[in-house]
């Protein structure tokens, strides 16, 4: 039985991940921290569900203990690693900087360090596509410079791509890099503009859109980003990085809208300028991901959507 440890397994994707390869049989290993960056309820409501399965070990430890994660590869001794254990949110970088290094590099190095001293095969890991900045360039390409993020966590992440690099090239570590774009679904974090949107809208609230609601986003389904990082394990390169989209641009506005018919609520938007930090545009391009991974995204926001409506309605038993 192949053994993967997967970092941040109570996490949103961590979660989904570790369930799809547990179903397909796999030993998986799970770390996380079990931070309260957003609620500690549902991340242990996720560990629930992957604690039920036999296969499943739980390791609760911070990527940037060495001694800790060392011995969990030691004792574990894992095929495969995937990295999705970092400090997310654009925003939440701008106020907390420091945290964003510990987890995203001081904690990267550590499980390069321990992948590399610990017979890893092969390391997947999450990048984002905030390392593309500012770029003008639609849509975003795996050839476009990504040499000026514009928030800290994007600078972090673009960290991990040299980072790995370097061990690819100094060690033979087979490492892949996955630039996710604006991933939803169920399970969600709570920290993300749709999970928020349901939140207030439900309520009545006021919801706060930023850029005058002149936002558009790549929307990735949950199964569509977990099927790309299982192709990556499959295939193993020795050094690659690829986005993992749904390569449509789709206006801020009419995710709203979706949201309004699901809920059977009407907004009430407050408008406001885009944040620090923040881009008005992402695409993904992802030509190179389907010629090299056969990765093919199949959910349109008119179909993920109301999957997310449903499992947020029944979750907040609503």
């Amino acid at each position: 039985m192949e053994k993967i440890l997967v970092t941040g397994s109570s996490g949103f994707i961590g979660m989904h991940l570790c369930q799809f390869l547990l179903e397909e049989g796999v030993h998986v290993i799970g770390v996380d921290n079990m931070n309260s960056y957003y609620s500690k309820q549902l991340k242990y409501d996720r560990l629930n569900i992957l604690s039920a399965y036999k296969n499943f070990t739980f390791n609760k430890s911070d990527i940037s203990d060495l001694s800790s994660i060392k011995s969990i590869f030691l004792k574990n001794k894992p095929d495969k690693v995937v990295n999705l254990a970092a400090q997310a949110g654009v925003r939440y970088s701008i106020e907390n900087p420091h945290s964003y290094i510990d987890s995203n590099v001081v904690g990267f190095m550590n499980i390069l360090e321990c992948c590399r001293n610990y017979g890893v095969k092969g390391l997947v890991y999450a990048s984002s596509s905030s390392v593309y900045g500012g770029n003008t360039q639609i849509p975003f390409s795996e050839s476009h410079n990504v040499d000026k993020p514009i928030s800290i966590y994007a600078a972090t992440k673009k960290s991990n791509e040299l980072m790995a690099y370097s061990y690819s090239h100094l060690y033979g570590l087979h490492t892949t890099a996955l630039r996710f774009f604006t991933v939803y679904g169920p399970w969600g974090r709570p920290d993300m503009a749709m999970y928020l949107f349901a939140d207030k809208m439900i309520k009545g609230e006021p919801i706060t859109v930023f850029n005058n609601g002149l936002m558009y986003r790549d929307f990735t389904y949950i199964d569509d980003i977990v099927s790309g990082i299982v192709k990556s394990l499959k295939k193993n390169y020795k050094y690659e990085i690829f986005n993992l989209g749904n390569n449509k641009c789709e206006k801020l506005m009419d995710m709203i809208r979706l949201l309004e018919n699901c809920l059977n609520v009407e907004a009430k938007p407050n408008y406001t300028d885009i944040q620090p930090g923040d881009v008005e545009k992402t695409v993904a391009d992802i030509d190179y991901s389907k010629k090299m991974l056969g990765y093919e995204p199949h959910t349109p926001i008119s179909k993920g959507i109301p999957k997310f409506i449903e499992w947020y309605k029944a979750y907040q038993k609503i």
